[in-house]
């Protein structure tokens, strides 16, 4: 029992601990796996800092094990994430380059709007979070304000993906980011100002209400934002296939890229941003992307003279990248299934007519 267990055992107080502290219902039924990692489900140093988060549950071992085998390639550092027996002692392979193609990006991390408990590396593409250890929730919002137009970026969660929440979204110049730096929380989403998709089942949160949206991400997944300010829409994308629609409605509003994290040691990159106005020139090969099958190069494809496939390739380079597909016939994988939404093209076709129907 707790009461019985040795003094000399500190990774089954600190887990335990944490399951008194956080009561996570996401928890393994088991706490060997957690205590074979060497920390609780965010890396907490104690417990006197933290407000609990679901007071109401019973409380349960936390979610200490990280997320693995929704990496978006095949690496080896991704597939699973390495430990040792120390507190926090997560060796760090070198980082996977899969994915990271772009060298210009239209924003990066703002180092003057962030959370105390956050690092910028990698010019200011890569946020880490809570380098020693996690006494509450930490966010970060991009250097850019998301005005008028297209904007499509990709996050890449370049470390073990466990603990409370770990989120990705958009929020207003209202969002507080340092307001939660002592409770474990889904920061983003918890009132009207955001939006943020969490790692937990792929929960959508606005508002503070939770909707299922699509599978969960993990270490080396790339999940990709696209806002459409003149259509109003908020699409996102895990591995670069299209997970659905997350909101409508949002013209005449500012919006600035957000992540969130609670556990320790954590870490997210910015491996694209790109912005363009909303052209007729857009609006062609955005219905072209919507049309042909992901798995086809679309640009290859096209029967278009090679000089203005190179100028389609470098000014919309990021809406050709898009997948709108379920998956590729003759093959079936219900990993890729449960990723895809078939309502992306449809539920944003739907946005263009209206509005074209406006204008």
């Amino acid at each position: 029992s707790m009461a019985r267990r040795p003094r000399s055992s500190r990774a089954w107080h600190l887990v335990l601990s944490a399951g008194r502290r956080d009561g996570d219902p996401r928890a393994p039924p088991s706490a060997t796996g957690a205590r074979g990692w060497g920390y609780d489900s965010d890396g907490q140093h104690s417990d006197s800092d933290s407000e609990p988060e679901f007071s109401s549950l019973s409380p349960s071992i936390p979610s200490a094990i990280p997320v693995t085998g929704e990496s978006y390639c095949n690496c080896d550092s991704q597939s699973e994430a390495p430990y040792c027996s120390s507190l926090h002692g997560l060796h760090r392979p070198q980082d996977c380059q899969c994915g990271e193609e772009d060298e210009y990006f239209d924003w990066v991390w703002d180092d003057l709007n962030k959370s105390t408990a956050t690092l910028l590396s990698c010019d200011n593409r890569k946020v880490n979070f809570h380098t020693e250890y996690s006494c509450g929730t930490a966010a970060i919002r991009g250097n850019k304000e998301l005005a008028d137009g297209q904007h499509f970026w990709e996050i890449k969660m370049t470390s073990p993906v466990y603990g409370t929440d770990m989120m990705v979204g958009i929020g207003t110049s209202d969002v507080n980011l340092d307001k939660y730096r002592h409770t474990f929380c889904s920061l983003l989403g918890r009132d009207e100002d955001s939006w943020g998709l969490s790692y937990t089942g792929g929960l959508l949160h606005h508002k503070g209400d939770k909707t299922s949206f699509s599978s969960r991400f993990g270490q080396g997944s790339i999940i990709g934002v696209h806002l459409d300010t003149w259509h109003g829409t908020l699409t996102f994308f895990k591995n670069r296939k299209c997970i659905g629609v997350a909101a409508t409605k949002l013209q005449n509003k500012k919006f600035y890229p957000m992540v969130c994290s609670t556990a320790a040691k954590s870490s997210m990159k910015v491996i694209r941003s790109c912005a363009s106005c909303t052209s007729l020139q857009f609006l062609c090969c955005f219905r072209l992307r919507q049309l042909l099958p992901g798995y086809v190069d679309t640009l290859e494809v096209l029967p278009l003279p090679p000089g203005l496939k190179q100028v389609l390739h470098n000014k919309l380079g990021w809406v050709w990248s898009m997948n709108y597909s379920t998956s590729k016939p003759s093959s079936s994988s219900s990993s890729s299934g449960s990723d895809s939404d078939s309502s992306c093209g449809s539920e944003a076709e739907g946005c263009q007519r209206k509005r074209c129907r406006r204008t």
